[in-house]
């Protein structure tokens, strides 16, 4: 049976998500990153609808379509077998990442390169890999399906 990656990344990181997701299925893995389909802007189209809407921060994260979004992205990450967040990152992929790492699932950070900022509590990560090739080797030793 194939393991189960959660692709965690922002929606701006089309580029990176989608080669990333062939790359890790052209592997043998089942990656999952159909979050992504909406689009770049669907948090944005979300909030300026709930807006016009009438309705307020604490409104918009208890409607229907929010619920509808979360439990989606919190299933998928729950029938995962570890996730790996690429960076650039935002707020909510850390709090996906956060929340799996609490799951007790391994949670990996895949960066493009040496960061400039050094982000302690990154060190919750399974392990933190400075390129692709380096993390794909990881995975080919820890992970086989």
């Amino acid at each position: 049976m194939k393991k189960v990656v959660y692709l965690i990344g922002s929606l701006k990181n089309r580029d990176l998500i989608i080669p990333l997701s062939n790359e890790l299925e052209d592997l043998g893995y089942e990656a999952f990153s159909d979050w992504m389909c909406p689009g770049p802007d669907a948090d944005d189209f979300l909030r300026d609808y709930q807006r016009a809407r009438g309705r307020n921060y604490k409104q918009i994260i208890n409607s229907y379509a929010v619920q509808n979004i979360f439990h989606f992205d919190k299933h998928h990450i729950d029938r995962s077998d570890f996730v790996i967040m690429v960076m650039p990152a935002a707020k909510s992929c850390h709090l996906e990442f956060g929340y799996a790492v609490g799951s007790g699932k391994p949670a990996y950070i895949l960066f493009d390169g040496e960061p400039e900022r050094v982000e302690v509590m990154q060190a919750f990560a399974t392990d933190v890999f400075l390129s692709k090739a380096e993390m794909i080797e990881h995975l080919h030793l820890h992970h086989r399906s």
